[in-house]
């Protein structure tokens, strides 16, 4: 097994920093999408970058040891994508986005997006805010453990997933069928301490809630 290089980017949005189990140790990178540095500032970590055009940050708050890369307000990419970007570009392997989603719905799925674009690059990566996470996976299984959050859904990205497998859950799937535009695997439960999710061809998000 090869050593991975696991980067922290924390966003904008809505975060519950109570619920929130993931924070990095001293060798991973960490980087915040512009107004992400106040969501970092109130889980108490510790940034080296960050990336933004500064339009929601005060930079009078940001110690001169931060290193800050600037971005032009017109861009054809957001803050939290460029952020990915240059972790990538730093050597990560693992991307741990922290907040991203929130009352902005466009924010929210462009954020979440993100996890596709890491997958076709076999960059393992999820976003969480403390009341979600998600992951993505394409044509293959993900062993899911039970954790503080209570429900968990599957969403189909492509018009038809084929093979939809759920081993673990309180409602379980066999080579069941999954349509983009009849999403019905939601609300599901682990029964035990894991739930075994597998797909045989097509993308889903895979979503833990706790509400």
């Amino acid at each position: 097994m090869g050593i991975y290089m696991k980067a922290f980017i924390y966003s904008g949005g809505d975060i519950y920093a109570e619920n929130i189990t993931e924070h990095p140790k001293s060798d991973d990178i960490t980087i915040a999408a512009d107004s992400g540095y106040k969501n970092a500032l109130t889980l108490g970590e510790n940034i080296q970058l960050i990336v933004g055009d500064m339009d929601s940050l005060d930079e009078n708050i940001v110690p001169d040891k931060i290193e800050i890369i600037r971005l032009k307000p017109e861009k054809d990419m957001t803050d939290t994508q460029v952020a990915v970007e240059v972790a990538i570009e730093r050597g990560a392997d693992q991307i741990i986005i922290v907040g991203g989603i929130g009352c902005r719905l466009d924010h929210s799925l462009s954020t979440i997006s993100i996890l596709e674009s890491l997958d076709l690059r076999h960059i393992q990566a999820y976003v969480t805010n403390g009341k979600n996470r998600v992951h993505f996976i394409r044509s293959t299984s993900y062993l899911l453990p039970k954790s503080s959050y209570k429900f968990f859904s599957l969403l189909a990205t492509d018009e038809i997933i084929k093979g939809v497998d759920i081993e673990g859950g309180k409602y379980p799937l066999k080579n069941a069928k999954l349509k983009r535009n009849m999403q019905f695997a939601i609300s599901n439960e682990i029964t035990g301490n894991c739930a075994l999710i597998s797909v045989k061809k097509g993308g889903i998000y895979i979503i833990e809630s706790n509400d």
